[in-house]
């Protein structure tokens, strides 16, 4: 479940997020629709802990967004347009990073790589670096 309520950004003057709420419960699938400057890529950046917000609170799976951070981010995932991977990173050397950033136990890596190297269809790709990676199979890593 995600909980927004209130949620505020400003950059200097401009607002970027103004007081939003709204809740998602846990296994639905929203889309986050709006024109463009309207605070959308602000908000997910906020609710994956890349960015803190001015004012209100945010939750995801129950944790605070800012003060349980490593407890969020092992739970939601977010994909922006331009996902920020390494180029010069093997598939397999990138994943185990990640893996090792989030946490996971390192005699679980292999086997955690292997599965989500099937579930997203990387299998004729791992040999390659990132960087040579079209945009849609850089999005899968």
């Amino acid at each position: 479940m995600i909980e927004v309520r209130n949620l505020t950004k400003r950059y200097g003057p401009t607002v970027a997020v103004d007081d939003i709420s709204f809740e998602i419960p846990r296994g639905e699938v929203v889309g986050f629709l709006g024109p463009n400057g309207a605070g959308k890529t602000t908000t997910m950046r906020i609710l994956t802990c890349y960015l803190p917000a001015d004012a209100g609170e945010a939750r995801v799976a129950g944790f605070d967004v800012f003060s349980d951070s490593v407890e969020v981010r092992r739970r939601i995932g977010y994909l922006p347009e331009s996902a920020p991977v390494y180029s010069e990173m093997g598939i397999v050397e990138y994943l185990r990073f990640v893996a090792e950033v989030r946490g996971i136990p390192s005699g679980e890596h292999q086997r955690r790589i292997d599965d989500v190297v099937m579930r997203v269809g990387l299998g004729p790709m791992i040999q390659k670096n990132i960087g040579q990676l079209s945009k849609g199979f850089r999005q899968r890593v």
